[in-house]
């Protein structure tokens, strides 16, 4: 039987065009957020004399034992509260190019809540004199949870906590990685993004 219908023509040109569209949104928002972070870095860098890209010392087997632990137990977590691995959902309600341009987002994310980590550390060790504190994961770890309480339009305390207590565990993973803007990129991401 075939079908003749117009609408359904309009609907599947009018979807593609959307699609399209949105990607083309994304794929800009991405590339802007991009360079207005290197471009934050790089003025931080140059105006106050941190050097945010500074190469850390290198990490001990220790420090990436406890790295890989992190990495096992974020994607446990987020098993848990999900019941399915965060790729496998976000694959099948997606499909294969959103998957892609998610995952694209969440490399641009990482850079983002890392700088967040970063300032908060710097700053409260120049307030407090403590430089073993996690501050970068705290101050990570409240806002996130209380953004995350209510950023699906009602209020969910599990996944606020959730976003908390990982806040924290990123800021932690700062530090273990001696400070270091790429290993901690790395391991944040994989923390994040699975």
């Amino acid at each position: 039987m075939k079908n003749d219908n117009p609408f359904n023509a309009k609907m599947v040109t009018v979807l593609a065009i959307f699609r399209f569209d949105f990607l083309l949104t994304f794929f800009l928002f991405v590339i802007s957020n991009f360079f207005a972070k290197i471009h934050l870095i790089l003025f931080i860098t140059n105006k106050f004399d941190f050097d945010i890209l500074s190469k850390g010392k290198k990490m001990k087997l220790w420090q990436i034992i406890v790295a890989l632990f992190g990495i096992a137990i974020s994607v446990a977590a987020t098993y848990l509260v999900w019941s399915k691995f965060k790729v496998e959902m976000e694959y099948n309600y997606n499909g294969l190019l959103l998957l892609i341009f998610q995952h694209i987002y969440y490399m641009v994310e990482t850079i983002l809540f890392l700088l967040i980590i970063i300032f908060g550390q710097k700053a409260l060790e120049i307030w407090t004199k403590k430089r073993n504190v996690p501050w970068g994961g705290i101050i990570c770890g409240v806002t996130w949870g209380i953004a995350h309480v209510i950023s699906r339009g009602e209020v969910d305390i599990q996944l606020g906590l959730f976003a908390t207590v990982s806040g924290f565990l990123f800021g932690a993973a700062y530090l273990l990685a001696n400070r270091d803007f790429k290993k901690s990129w790395l391991i944040l991401y994989l923390m994040f993004a699975f």
